[in-house]
């Protein structure tokens, strides 16, 4: 019997001895235990931008609690990032995330190759070679903006049955921060949304040439609606548009939409619904990449392009926020549904397509006939719709 006992305790010590052999081995070649995780934010979580990035970090502190320390670095300036992100990379980080438009990201990368670099994409990488070590990604914000477009349009069609306006009067307005294709596919895919509704809609936009200044981007949605425009929406970083129409809206119909976070609490009279990037998605399966020492592309859903990424719908990527019930027009939901079903099937090209031409603002020789239609976001995740819709899109200064 003892002899059993003690067959019976070996073969129970080899078992666990091989199971703790394996662990180790798993350890060392499939994974990691620990990880510190870097983030560099453009601005502060004061601005919607940075705000609606900074959630990926707390989704990350809420995945992998103690098992992941997380540094972040706050107002780092496009020229002068190299700076915070040297001190995050010699503060021990495995993976670094970055929210603003810098060269110097990629420049930086090949000095830390045992770090991954992880940049919102600012520019085409299609066919372009960065370090092994780099990656780009951002969600498919179009998507978002045609749904809030179709939102729009429903409530200018309310307006226009309730005689409020004319249908000569179906004006959007947009402030914009610079004129580059990033921002031209966003308000350009806002206004088609509203004309899949009412097409006789139009829209004024008006630039600040900065991305964060409230007084300029409030003087803009002032200029706007004074001009006409009864939906303002935005591609800047403060709330100086949605006050705008706040204030506004005792005296005249006047509508908001968001962009990166709600504006619900600031503008609770005049806040249709807001659309947003969802960084998340990426972000968890980046870390969990590294934490697994895997390839971070191979181990993120969405549409590869190289060590470039995107997505939308489908994969959570671009979601709507705060439908405001009391003020939007009746059957803004179910519409808003029916679009979104649309995208998650992978059908996008129904986006920028119609009867419609349009010019690049800075080569009136380069045009484009939409008859056929343009796939947005087919080679890279930076948007790359770069032309002004003839007769429906008016740039005011």
């Amino acid at each position: 019997m003892k002899r059993v006992y003690i067959t019976t305790a070996i073969t129970c010590l080899i078992i666990l001895a091989g199971f703790l052999f394996a662990f180790r081995l798993l350890n060392l070649t499939g994974g990691k235990e620990h990880l510190t995780v870097g983030f560099v934010y453009d601005n502060d979580e004061s601005t919607p931008y940075t705000y609606n990035f900074s959630l990926a970090k707390d989704a990350i502190e809420k995945k992998y609690g103690e098992k992941v320390d997380i540094i972040t670095s706050s107002n780092a300036l496009d020229d002068e990032i190299e700076e915070p992100l040297r001190e995050l990379a010699d503060a021990g980080c495995d993976i670094i995330f970055f929210n603003g438009y810098s060269e110097l990201v990629v420049k930086l990368a090949p000095e830390y190759p045992d770090i991954q670099f992880c940049q919102t994409s600012y520019m085409d990488m299609n066919g372009v070679t960065t370090p092994k070590n780099y990656h780009t990604f951002k969600g498919e914000a179009y998507q978002g903006r045609y749904v809030s477009g179709i939102i729009s349009g429903l409530k200018i069609k309310e307006m226009i049955e309730e005689g409020v306006i004319t249908k000569d009067k179906a004006r959007l307005g947009f402030v914009a921060a610079f004129p580059t294709s990033e921002v031209i596919s966003g308000y350009t895919a806002f206004l088609l949304g509203a004309r899949s509704v009412v097409p006789e809609c139009t829209m004024q936009v008006c630039y600040t040439h900065t991305w964060s200044s409230y007084a300029l981007e409030k003087s803009a949605a002032d200029k706007l609606i004074k001009n006409g425009c009864v939906i303002i929406s935005q591609h800047t970083d403060t709330i100086g548009p949605a006050i705008a129409c706040e204030e506004l809206s005792e005296k005249r119909p006047v509508y908001f939409v968001g962009y990166n976070q709600s504006m619900s609490e600031v503008a609770p009279a005049t806040s249709l619904v807001t659309s947003r990037i969802c960084w998340e998605p990426y972000v968890l399966s980046a870390v969990d990449a590294v934490m697994m020492n895997k390839n971070i592309e191979s181990n993120v859903s969405g549409r590869i392009h190289g060590r470039d990424v995107s997505a939308g719908f489908e994969y959570g990527w671009v979601e709507m926020d705060d439908l405001n019930l009391q003020v939007a027009a009746e059957g803004s939901y179910e519409l808003m549904k029916e679009a979104i079903a649309e995208f998650t099937k992978g059908k996008n090209d129904f986006v920028f397509k119609g009867d419609l031409k349009g010019v690049n603002p800075n080569d009136p020789t380069d045009t484009i006939d939409l008859k056929e239609g343009y796939t947005e976001n087919e080679n890279s995740s930076y948007p790359l719709f770069y032309y002004i819709l003839d007769d429906i899109i008016t740039i005011i200064e």
